[in-house]
């Protein structure tokens, strides 16, 4: 292998395969819990086979994932389903909006447990590729995934009112996830609220660094032995573990790989951290991916997903919608004041709901006084104008008076809006409805 060779499969490798490597020491950074819990006090985390929830929005604090959102109730899991299949509780939601991310080793989503599925409440037992046995009398539905790491990611709506915070707790309290043995067709219950907090990983700027450039090679041939390959990637796999058998045998190449490694990081991963380097334009500066969770071959849309805002829902659970510039093609800057009007009857189409968020350059929430990040659905305060419509502003200042209730506070540097369509209409699947322009001005 001449150096050059090893260059060109170095990078496409590294490229290919950041997403899996990100997920799996996601999955190692819980694995040691002594039980499900809260990390640093702000984000579920539990031991693999189990799941931890929390009973709010998720806090400022947040540095392990980029753009969480601030309009559901979050929970999370990992499986090993080589260990045990997992049985997954639904409880009856009644009217409310949730929705069951189940992803697989490779970050596309499998298996349709929610309410835009008309799912049943029950037991659902998700089994991994190796699996033959039969599911047990009191088993809902099965889901069958293609890997034996699977993640598991409740989202579950709430109004942003002290009374739906109290209505949504006994919901909250019987999601659990558990080893297929612990199985006994009750509907069991867990008090999320009083489970304990657990150190956090150092503080970064950003978010919580996942991917070490220098150890990528080292764990690549992990994922290649853990991870089926997908029919039409056989052609990948031979050339990526022929470069590793090659590394192993010869310290010049691996010395090369690292070098490779650190590079591909800085020119190909960290400019996809700008969101408009992530899916098709939709127009007014506004971008979007329109398979996400479902990428199959398109590693472009999947890493930079990964790299700009983690573990996306399927098209028709979630589409995510984004701007890094306003309708002059600026970059947004808290410097200046902003404001987006949908005109009446003009809001995301949507059956469950929809909100904008506000995110810092980094993707992650900036403290405010207001504690706010988002705005839409779930907020009863909103001012629309006299014709109907709904003007939102975004700034580091307020815009003052009954405005500041639609305001979004911004930090005094670069920021990011995104729009959360929760059980998308078919306009926006279609792409005929377009976000409105972000003005400057107010």
């Amino acid at each position: 292998m001449t150096p050059a060779y090893v260059e060109l499969v170095g990078r496409l490798a590294y490229f290919w395969g950041w997403p899996l490597v990100n997920n799996y020491n996601r999955s190692l950074g819980v694995a040691a819990l002594p039980e499900p819990g809260r990390i640093g006090g702000v984000i579920p985390g539990s031991p693999h086979g189990q799941i931890s929830m929390l009973t709010d929005y998720i806090d400022a604090a947040e540095h392990f994932v980029t753009c969480p959102n601030q309009d559901t109730v979050y929970g999370a899991g990992f499986q090993n389903l080589d260990t045990s299949p997992a049985v997954v509780q639904v409880p009856d939601f009644g009217d409310r909006f949730y929705t069951y991310q189940i992803g697989d080793a490779r970050t596309d989503s499998f298996g349709q447990i929610g309410k835009q599925y008309g799912s049943k409440p029950g037991h659902y037992l998700i089994v991994g590729p190796g699996w033959e046995g039969e599911p047990p009398e009191g088993i809902t539905g099965v889901l069958h995934s293609p890997t034996n790491l699977v993640t598991v990611f409740p989202r579950v709506f709430m109004d942003d009112t002290r009374e739906d915070r109290e209505a949504v707790r006994p919901l909250i309290n019987q999601i659990l996830v558990y080893p297929l043995a612990e199985f006994d067709g009750t509907m069991k219950t867990k008090d999320w609220a009083s489970t304990p907090n657990f150190p956090a990983p150092p503080a970064t700027k950003g978010e919580t660094q996942w991917v070490i450039p220098e150890k990528f090679f080292d764990e690549l041939p992990r994922i290649l032995k853990d991870v089926p390959v997908r029919p039409g990637e056989e052609a990948l796999y031979t050339m990526f573990n022929s470069l590793m058998d090659a590394a192993a045998a010869d310290t010049n190449i691996k010395a090369q790989l690292q070098k490779i490694a650190v590079a591909a990081e800085e020119e190909l991963i960290g400019p996809l951290l700008q969101f408009h380097n992530n899916g098709r334009r939709l127009g007014k500066g506004w971008t979007s991916p329109s398979n996400g969770a479902r990428w199959g071959f398109d590693y472009l849309s999947r890493t930079a997903t990964a790299r700009s805002n983690m573990y996306d829902n399927a098209p028709e659970e979630t589409r995510y919608i984004y701007t890094d510039f306003d309708a002059d093609g600026a970059r947004l800057n808290g410097a200046n004041s902003y404001s987006i009007t949908f005109a009446k009857g003009e809001t995301p189409p949507v059956d469950g709901f929809w909100s904008l968020t506000l995110y810092n350059k980094e993707h992650l929430f900036e403290p405010n006084p207001l504690n706010r990040f988002s705005l839409g659905t779930k907020n009863k305060n909103l001012v629309y104008g006299e014709d109907g419509s709904l003007t939102l502003y975004a700034g580091s200042r307020s815009p003052g008076g009954d405005k500041e209730a639609n305001w979004l506070p911004a930090p005094d540097d670069d920021f990011s809006l995104y729009i959360r369509a929760y059980w998308p209409g078919q306009a926006i699947l279609d792409r005929s409805w377009q976000p409105p322009a972000v003005v400057r001005g107010v």
